[in-house]
Formats: structure tokens, sequence, C-alpha cells
């Protein structure tokens, strides 16, 4: 009985020698004599990348910035072709791998729009809006022919609405961006009016709430004669100044210039979920007072006692102040930022941010309290599996980097589903304090600790004195047409709040390791291999 066990023990022993045998002699030999590989160093390069410890990771961050890379939406260019880019920081930054991924092409379903359906709408719009126009100026007995506008389907603005698609609101490489800033910046403004959120406000300033009137933060709506549309947000802040420390963030004035910067560093970060912005000078006179149909705004409008033209956002029961802002003595510096497309063509829900903050002066939320909110956020739909709070965790990631505290809200269009990327609106309430860095915002990040490895990999190559983020940013605001978008303190604060962004990954790899932290949406693959999708 002893014996035939033994002899059982020592097959069982012979056959696991052969198998590795086979397995680390023979079969390699195999391979190298009749499957060789041409790409050999690629592989290597990829196998030590894969079984690199949590520290090599941290240390060598140059390593996984030079791979060739795939992703959900298609592959990245082979590495070299950042070293043959030439020009200046930004452009090098965009010639990376990690910013030349080639998307697939996109099924017409993938699109927000359908061209023929959009095309034929806003013809209708501008048949419309000539038809009322002639009625007005014959009301009014005026003469405004120049005002009559022809609806042309190859205007930047059209290009913008019909690129939009479900991964961003444009695409890495479309020219017709930096034309759409170009046109906003300089064309013809044919109409004025107050958005229609301050529409609705109208008349309803109750001085008992926290929140201040909507006069706090006075924005229009202009037209411009391409028919494009672009809300106008007017400078209500210097550059130098702080937002003062006993502010609370919901009654911090909003800047025109963090809406600019808000852009600019969204296409840097290459989430592109910022609609397009550009600073302008306006002239309030002849280009909002004089253009505007609206009785409501024309009333508004006063000559201050140092001869400037001034206005202000109409609160019929006058809560203290209307916050006032003027031109010097007609001209006014201020944002655009490009309309998207309305919600009859494409319909966007608005959602409450699962880490709002207390509006009041007193009481907290609860995660402001509760260190494992984040546990209770993934038990409900639609943070329990898809995208949305990865999504969530780059807006969070992008607001601190901003300072924004104000972010209470998000919005998606409806027609990509719960897993559509999430639209960063309404930054104007960031870039107010340099000197403070409000961890609180990166909650999500902390508390859920899961990050993309896209975002992280972006993050840590903008750390890099290559690509330092405060260098290529103020490079990028060169671009605008208005001096010194953000102070030199607004842009260091910029490379601050990154290390402490890669500081607190940090802290979850090393609480939870790498694999739990980091969500794969791109995949390491060969030069010439296929097309890896997550």
């Amino acid at each position: 009985m002893w014996m035939r066990r033994d002899r059982l023990v020592v097959t069982l022993i012979l056959a696991m020698v052969f198998i590795a045998d086979l397995k680390f002699n023979i079969l390699p030999k195999v391979q190298e004599k009749y499957f060789k590989n041409d790409c050999t160093c690629q592989d290597s390069m990829i196998t030590g990348e894969r079984n690199s410890s949590n520290r090599d990771y941290w240390q060598n961050s140059s390593t996984y910035t030079s791979l060739p890379i795939a992703s959900e939406t298609g592959t990245l260019l082979p590495a070299q072709t950042q070293t043959g880019a030439t020009g200046s920081q930004l452009q090098r930054l965009f010639s990376h791998p990690l910013y030349n991924i080639r998307t697939p092409d996109l099924r017409p379903e993938e699109y927000l729009l359908q061209r023929e359906e959009t095309l034929n709408y806003y013809i209708r719009k501008v048949s419309r809006w000539n038809r009322h126009q002639r009625y007005y100026n014959t009301a009014a007995n005026i003469s405004a022919t120049g005002q009559v506008v022809s609806f042309e389907p190859e205007s930047s603005w059209v290009k913008f609405h019909m690129g939009i698609n479900r991964y961003a609101l444009y695409s890495r490489d479309d020219p017709n961006i930096d034309q759409l800033l170009k046109d906003m910046g300089k064309i013809d403004i044919i109409n004025a009016d107050f958005t229609p959120d301050e529409k609705i406000l109208k008349g309803v300033c109750d001085c008992t709430q926290v929140v201040k009137p909507s006069g706090h933060h006075l924005k229009l709506s202009l037209k411009f004669q391409d028919f494009g549309k672009a809300m106008f947000k007017p400078m209500r802040q210097e550059r130098d100044e702080e937002t003062p420390a006993d502010f609370f963030y919901f009654i911090d004035f909003q800047r025109h210039n963090a809406e600019i910067a808000a852009f600019h560093l969204d296409r840097i970060l290459d989430f592109r979920r910022v609609p397009p912005v550009v600073g302008r000078f306006i002239n309030v006179t002849k280009e909002i007072l004089h253009t505007t149909r609206s009785e409501d705004l024309k009333s508004v409008f006063f000559t201050s006692p140092a001869n400037n033209v001034c206005f202000f956002a109409k609160c019929l029961y006058v809560c203290k102040t209307e916050y006032a802002v003027c031109g010097n003595p007609d001209m006014l510096e201020g944002s655009l930022s490009a309309y998207l497309p309305g919600l009859t063509l494409a319909p966007r829900v608005s959602i409450p941010n699962p880490w709002i903050r207390s509006y009041t002066f007193e009481n907290k939320e609860e995660w402001e309290v509760n260190p494992h909110y984040c546990d209770t956020v993934k038990q409900f739909y639609p943070y329990n599996s898809g995208n949305r709070l990865l999504n969530i965790i780059d807006m969070a990631i992008f607001d601190f980097l901003t300072g924004n505290m104000d972010r209470h809200h998000y919005e998606i269009f409806t027609k990509f589903g719960s897993d559509g990327f999430l639209l960063h609106f309404d930054n104007a309430r960031g870039f107010g304090r340099h000197s403070r860095d409000e961890i609180s915002i990166l909650a999500p990040l902390t508390q859920c600790c899961i990050v993309k490895r896209s975002t992280l990999l972006r993050l840590k190559l903008l750390s890099q004195a290559e690509f330092r983020l405060s260098d290529v940013m103020r490079e990028s605001l060169l671009r605008d047409s208005l001096p010194h978008v953000l102070t030199e303190p607004h842009l260091l604060a910029l490379d601050r709040r990154l290390q402490r962004i890669l500081k607190a990954v940090q802290k979850c790899i090393k609480k939870n390791g790498e694999p739990h932290v980091v969500a794969e949406d791109i995949t390491v693959t060969q030069r010439h291999g296929p097309l890896t999708a997550r």
C-alpha cells in the first residue's frame, strides 16, 4: 500500500518537472524559432511596467507617460510623436501620446445632434427672428437693416454644436474651437437680454434667503450677427483682489476671468467639458443698450456720478443694493461663454451633486461629518456602476485646482445616458483665493479613493518640469484677448494644488493598493497591437 502511494508521488513530481520544462524552456525556443516578434524591446517595457511595484509607479512616472496607450475610444500615436514635437510648451504637451488618442469614427447616433434636423431647426429660428425684428422695427419706427441675419451652416457656432458627441464637447484636434473663440471675440452683437434664469428670478428677491439675489451674479445673453449666442459675465473684481476670508462661498463674487481660465484649464486637463469661453471688451451703450429690445434691461441703465454708463439686474423688492456694473465710460471687460444647443434640441438634466455643500450659515451636510459617506453614495444608482462616480471625482479635481466651492449641481445630456460626461458649467466662483487650498473640495477623491488612470497620468505629466501646469496655463491664457487673465500667484497655486492631489492619491494607494484605487480606463499595449478596450 505504501509502495503504491510512493510511486504515485514520484509520478506527480516527474509530471510537474516536465510541465515546468515545457513552459519555461521548450516553448520559448519554439516561439523564438517559428513565431519571432520583430518588436522585442516594446514587449520587455510592457512586461516590466506591469510587474512594477507601487513605489516604482510613483518614483518613475516617465515610464508610464512614454508608452503607447489604448483606450475605450481609440489608440494613441506612438511615443516618438512626442520627441518630434517642436514649438511651445503647450504644443509639446498636446503632442504627447496622452493627448493624441486616435478615436474611431463615431456612429451618427453617438453625436448629440442629427445634422438635417438641426439645420432645419436653426433655419426656422433665424426666419422667426427676422420676422419678429421687422415687426419690432415697424412698431418702433426705426430702420435697422443691419440686424437682419442669414443662417450659415458653416458658422463656427453651428460646427461646435454639431461636433458634440458622447465623449466630450469637442475633439482634441478640432480647429473650429479656435475659430469660434475668435468669432465670439470680434463679431458684431445684434441683441442683448437677461438670461432665462435671470428672467425667472425677476421680482423674486427674497431678502430672508441667505443666497444673494440674482443681481450679485449679473449675466446677459448676447446674440451675434451670425446668430450665435454667448453668455456675458461682466468684470466684478480686480485681478489682484482675493475673496475676503470672512466671505461664505455662496456670497462670493462671480469672476469673469475665472470663466476664461476654467475653459483653458479644462482643455489642458483634456476633459473638454467646459463650453468655449473668451474675453472681450464690450461697449455697454452701443452693444447692449442700443441693441436690446427688452424694456426691463433698458430700464436698469443709468449714468454714474463719474459719468460712466452702468446697469444692474432688476430686483423689484430692492434687496439692499443693486450691485451695478459700470463701463469706463462705456467699455466694460467681461467673458463670453458659448451657448450649448437649446433644450428643445438637446435635453439636459440637472442633478444635485452628492457632495453638495450646505447653503446656510450653520448646518453641515452628511459628507462633511461622515468620512465613510462614499460607501453610502456607492449603494445608489447611478454611482453603483458605470463611470458616473469617476466623473464626479474628475470634477472635484478640476474644482480643487480652481478653488471653486460652489458646485451644487451638475448637468448631463440625456441622450448619452448615465455614463455620459458631466458638463462643467458655471466656474465663475473659482480663482477667488490663491493663498488657500480648500481641501474639502477633494472629498469625493479622498473619501472614495478612486481615480481614472488617464486622469492620474495627465496630472503626473503636468507635475513634471517640462510640462509644468502653471507654465502651460500661462501660455494658453496668452491666446485670450484680455491681458493677464490670471495673476502669477493664482498660476503658482495650480502647481501647489496639483501636488496635493497627487499626494492624496498616493495616500489612497498606500492604504488600499493601486488595483483598488486606479481605475483602468486606458490600457498599455504594443505599438502595432490591436485595440484593447475597457
